[in-house]
């Protein structure tokens, strides 16, 4: 067909109606005429030259002209779409580099193949529009919930109809084992938008924490106006879950709020979730108080945290410990992922008998390297004494506290402490220096003997292997593999030196020998103790 004879109006007839349909921009779909037109023209005139077509926006009249480039002489690579000054002469008055000549050029007939190559542009580009306006409109609402019609299940997965778009909820993100029918409505989580080749992706969940928060949100009006806050949840969907909540207004009690009356609130959320039990937990900055209310409704009797590590030893009664851990150790592994801290469980009995089997460690520390009868050593124990640096080192008169401990004895078990020490580390020190340690390791300030020949056992044997050691590597830590925290044995952890301590003896060492600048290293932490420097979001977390 000629564009000519054709109705020049029904250009932007169609590009209105395609555009109303798919709710995109009117000239986009123009656009995407033009750029199918001037290819149909190109097929007439020749794919090397540069034609071009526009469309009036009123009349729908369409205009083809061919345009030609002035360019250097060396550059002329295309003669059908480019010409040198010269030549450009008997075209242009004056002409310069990179002026344009635009001539007009009669319309072409469209042939049955052009027609659908411009068809297939149109389509192209319109689909590009739609996936462009659906990111757009979903890339904000990330974190939101969302009501959608099942349009079909594939896999497991469900396809979900969101309104001007599909989303995805894929098998591992249901509860349980949810099926649903074409047609069913279902509420879900927007976890994540993505902007792929194949279109923007849409990803549902109904198993995220977060899903559990924003039910909430919308059923209590409290945490809506952040009067109260979600600080953790941890879900096994389907099963159980745990929410900890804190008010920030002392009239209203946060657990009684998400309750609601009679139940109603907290129901309303377990009936969205297929029966999922809600323990609803006030939220404590305190951690081994979180943690106790955590585990609820076990009762515990004691709390051991070790801040460093993030782990935390709980004892409960014999007959709570069942309850404690909960079936298949549901309720303890929710409780961790509560409050981020792995915790051991034990009772009454087994603590006993740990710090039984402690106390005669000790004891016989004491009876082997003070030369001193059993009672004598269990008195040091008793009295709080765990180590011989305490013993060696601690004022005397803490000594002279213990019955039957006086003046010339507690001067004698500091001297036999000392003498103890000093020959552990000529000893170390002396082994130290067979395996090859260098003095520049042995005079830096900060390192034990028994500290240096650790080191050189493990092939650090001078100043520089030391300032090349990262702190996790001497101090120890912690790693998390597919979800679960693994140790990292640190060379110098059995002497008890924290990550703090680790690096600063490192960047010591990188400052004696020059790798680093210190006023350099000064500059950075002032810049990073500005205001806003480390800013942190706090955000509801598993």
């Amino acid at each position: 067909m000629a564009i000519t004879s054709a109705n020049q109006l029904e250009l932007l007839q169609t590009a209105e109606a395609v555009a109303r349909e798919k709710m995109i921009d009117p000239g986009l779909v123009v656009e995407a005429m033009e750029e199918s037109l001037a290819r149909a023209a190109k097929s007439r005139y020749g794919a090397e030259m540069d034609i071009r077509v526009s469309i009036d926006r009123k009349t729908g009249k369409a205009t083809f002209t061919r345009v030609r480039t002035v360019v250097e002489e060396e550059e002329l690579e295309n003669y059908q779409a480019e010409f040198t000054v010269e030549q450009a002469k008997q075209y242009l008055d004056d002409p310069k580099i990179g002026d344009q000549f635009v001539e007009e050029v009669p319309p072409v007939e469209m042939g049955r193949i052009a027609a659908q190559s411009a068809k297939q542009v149109i389509l192209q580009r319109v689909r590009e529009a739609e996936r462009d306006r659906q990111y757009e409109e979903f890339k904000d609402r990330a974190g939101t919930i969302i009501n959608g019609v099942v349009k079909r299940e594939e896999y497991g997965n469900v396809v979900v109809d969101v309104g001007t778009g599909e989303a995805i909820l894929r098998r591992n993100e249901k509860i349980g084992r949810e099926s649903y029918r074409p047609n069913d409505r279902i509420r879900c989580y927007i976890k994540d938008v993505r902007r792929e080749p194949r279109g923007p992706q849409i990803f549902l969940s109904r198993t995220a924490p977060e899903f559990m928060a924003a039910l909430f949100k919308m059923e209590v009006p409290e945490i809506y106006d952040g009067i109260i806050e979600i600080k953790a949840v941890a879900r096994d969907p389907g099963s159980r879950a745990k929410i900890a909540v804190i008010s920030y207004d002392n009239s209203i009690d946060p657990v009684g709020a998400c309750v609601g009356m009679r139940g109603s609130r907290v129901q309303a959320v377990v009936n969205e979730l297929q029966g999922e039990k809600i323990d609803i937990i006030p939220w404590n900055e305190d951690q081994p108080t979180f943690l106790v209310n955590a585990l609820q409704p076990a009762e515990v009797t004691k709390v051991v945290l070790d801040e460093e590590a993030e782990r935390i030893e709980v004892v409960v009664p014999e007959e709570q410990l069942s309850l404690a851990i909960g079936r298949r150790g549901q309720n303890v592994r929710l409780a961790s992922q509560l409050t981020g801290l792995d915790i051991d469980i034990m009772t009454e009995e087994e603590e006993s008998a740990r710090r039984q089997k402690e106390f005669e460690v000790r004891t016989q520390l004491f009876m082997d390297a003070l030369d001193l009868d059993e009672f004598f050593a269990q008195l040091l124990v008793s009295e709080g004494f765990t180590n011989l640096e305490e013993v060696a080192y601690v004022e005397l008169d803490e000594l002279l506290v213990i019955d039957g401990v006086d003046e010339d004895t507690a001067q004698e078990l500091q001297t036999r402490a000392r003498e103890y020490l000093e020959a552990q580390a000529k000893a170390a020190l002396d082994n130290a220096r067979a395996l090859g340690v260098e003095d520049s390791l042995v005079e830096f300030e900060g390192l034990t003997p028994q500290m240096i020949e650790a080191l050189a056992k493990d092939g650090v044997k001078t100043l520089e292997d030391f300032a090349t050691c990262a702190d996790w590597e001497l101090a120890g830590g912690w790693t998390t593999i597919d979800g679960e925290r693994v140790k990292d044995d640190g060379i110098l952890e059995p002497f008890d030196m924290s990550l703090e301590e680790a690096q600063d003896l490192v960047m010591t060492a990188r400052i004696l020998l020059g790798w680093v600048d210190p006023a350099e290293l000064e500059a950075e932490e002032e810049e990073a103790e500005e205001p806003g420097a480390d800013e942190q979001t706090s955000e509801v977390g598993a």
